[in-house]
């Protein structure tokens, strides 16, 4: 059976539905500031795991906060900042995701999220985006506590999931995630969201390159991950 590991942040849900509240505090430099603080997140994320001190991804998200407040001079209060965290809880879905999830789900294929995030966010999140009803489950790498591209936690999808690995596919729009998943042994989609972006020049490449969700469903629909 095919099981579908989602990517959440930037893959199922939209990072920079926190624009609209940013733009209140900072202006014109909303978009600038989303965009460093989310470059920042993964940055602290992957420093932690390569220093096994690991810290949730929550901690990791508010570290990140204050870093790019900083960087770019832009005075918010503590109370703001728990305001902008809370809205991590509150991300809106891509807008291909529902009907996309549908479709995949009537191929009768195994969904569930895979993330970096912290359990009860994640479970929030999915319920808050209403996306709770179209996944089997939740996988969180804060069981291991360490982070994405790690392989253990593509080994550790298939045992939760119930999956052999070679059964396994990983949706993302992050290239270190698909790069670690076909590394330790799984298929890819990437989610190719912003038609700027490359792919990197390495020797783990993704299965399938798309654009959307229906582009998954496509794939699927006619077999070429069946076995």
């Amino acid at each position: 059976m095919t099981v579908l590991a989602f990517d959440v942040y930037g893959t199922l849900i939209d990072t920079a539905g926190v624009t609209g509240r940013l733009s209140d505090l900072v202006g014109d430099r909303a978009v600038e500031f989303s965009t460093q603080w989310r470059l920042k997140q993964l940055e602290y994320s992957w420093r932690y795991g390569l220093m096994d001190e690991y810290r949730d991804f929550r901690i990791c998200t508010r570290q990140a906060l204050d870093w790019t407040a900083d960087q770019l001079g832009c005075e918010i209060s503590d109370g703001d900042k728990d305001g902008l965290m809370d809205i991590y809880l509150e991300l809106p879905p891509f807008d291909d995701v529902i009907a996309g999830l549908q479709r995949l789900k009537a191929l009768g294929v195994g969904m569930h999220a895979f993330s970096n995030g912290v359990p009860e966010d994640l479970e929030l999140l999915i319920h808050n985006s209403g996306l709770e009803d179209l996944l089997d489950g939740i996988v969180s790498v804060h069981d291991l506590k360490t982070f994405k591209p790690d392989p253990a936690l593509y080994h550790y999808f298939a045992e939760k999931s119930g999956a052999d690995l070679s059964s396994c596919w990983l949706v993302s729009s992050n290239g270190f995630d698909v790069c670690g998943a076909v590394a330790a042994g799984m298929k890819a989609f990437w989610l190719q969201r912003n038609p700027a972006i490359r792919f990197d020049h390495w020797e783990f490449q993704p299965t399938h390159v798309v654009v959307n969700f229906d582009e998954i469903a496509d794939i699927l629909s006619r077999g070429i991950t069946r076995e």
